[in-house]
């Protein structure tokens, strides 16, 4: 027996009122849910925030669960605003993966709200920030790439590529007390640009997972061992290709600061971004426009980049007065989601093949083969 069922219908009428709001919140539910998400009452229900945590979370699981994902491809978590059917998943649901690391700031107000009481797993734990300014708009860059900043508080992570971070002893937490003032943090939040970290996102989750009443712990670990392989294999192909160009010539422009840590993982220079934010709503004066064109003319960068999620227009602007290509539309990056079904970036792993891709392709490098395990 489903003893929690009786706690979740006093929440429910407590956040829909007289009731009347149900019937348009469960139809609402349906409208907003992913393609991905599925609503199955028979066993554990897990949400998760964003597109990268929800694709992460499906793939640990296996289908051996519900996972209803809060963010739509293509939707940007910065200024993200659960609606009623949503706050109604949450009030059901047994497990809340997150993002973390300051990326979902609604997540505090959407837990109070929605009465979870269930495992809140986050993606960050033990995973150390880029403070929020590292590789943003660096008045230094330049084509030689001496100038790239490697901040110290990361323990010089890519002199080795070897990011030797704690993970997943508290990644879970049982009690709806460890929720309240849940840590968003101070620093970058977008980690998973670097897939030795979104290793350790994956390790964290799947320990987080395992804690949960229902789900096959030795499943989850199956389906971690075979995901983490293709993450190393993504990795190790990057790293190949990418040491194909000379640093000095690994030079990046992109929409706004969602990549310090691919950045950091491949050596790359980060000249600067159109958007000169970590946050995708924030808008470039014309100062800082001016002084983005000015860089790119004097160290030689040979493209802009928009992403997916966002208006190419302002990069298609800047590309036309530095006389560089832009890449818009379907050669777009894919940077704070993951795109829709049947594009390149349905997946985190067909996110990041197809912005390597093309980054390689900006630098003149034809990439090689992927590897067997990420084929098929």
């Amino acid at each position: 027996m489903d003893t929690r069922t009786p706690i979740a219908a006093r929440r429910r009428l407590a956040l829909l009122g007289a009731g009347a709001i149900a019937t348009a919140g469960v139809v609402a539910l349906a409208g907003c849910a992913s393609p991905a998400a599925s609503t199955s009452a028979d066993g554990p229900q897990i949400v998760a925030t964003t597109t990268q945590v929800g694709d992460f979370t499906r793939e640990l699981l296996g289908g051996d669960a519900g996972v209803t994902q809060l963010l739509s491809p293509g939707q940007s978590a910065h200024g993200f605003d659960p609606s009623a059917a949503q706050l109604l998943a949450l009030t059901n649901a047994d497990a809340l993966v997150v993002n973390g690391g300051g990326l979902e700031s609604w997540l505090d107000d959407a837990i109070d709200a929605s009465g979870f009481d269930g495992v809140l797993i986050d993606a960050s734990t033990g995973i150390e920030l880029f403070g929020t300014d590292d590789h943003a708009h660096d008045d230094d860059a330049d084509a030689s790439g001496d100038d790239h900043d490697d901040d110290a508080s990361h323990d010089e992570a890519a002199d080795d590529h070897d990011h030797d971070h704690e993970s997943g002893d508290d990644a879970a937490h049982d009690h709806a007390d460890d929720h309240e003032g849940h840590d968003h943090g101070a620093g970058n939040p977008h980690i998973w640009t670097d897939p030795e970290l979104a290793e350790d996102m994956v390790e964290n989750i799947a320990d987080g997972l395992a804690t949960v009443e229902g789900i096959d712990a030795a499943s989850v670990e199956s389906n971690e061992a075979a995901y983490l392989a293709k993450l190393e294999a993504l990795d190790a192909w990057i790293e190949e290709n990418v040491e194909q160009v000379p640093a000095a010539e690994r030079l990046l422009v992109t929409n706004h600061d969602a990549f310090t840590y691919f950045v950091d993982a491949y050596d790359v220079t980060f000249v600067g971004s159109i958007i000169p934010s970590f946050d995708d709503n924030a808008e470039p004066s014309a100062a800082e426009i001016d002084d983005l064109v000015a860089k790119i003319e004097s160290t030689g960068v040979e493209a802009v980049f928009s992403e997916a999620s966002l208006s190419p227009k302002a990069a298609e602007t800047i590309a036309a007065e530095s006389g560089v290509a832009v890449y818009s539309g379907p050669d777009a990056l894919y940077g704070d989601s993951l795109g829709a079904a049947g594009t390149d970036g349905e997946t985190y792993l067909g996110s990041q093949i197809h912005n390597a891709r093309l980054i390689l392709e900006s630098w003149g490098v034809a990439p090689t083969a992927l590897p067997s395990a990420l084929q098929g």
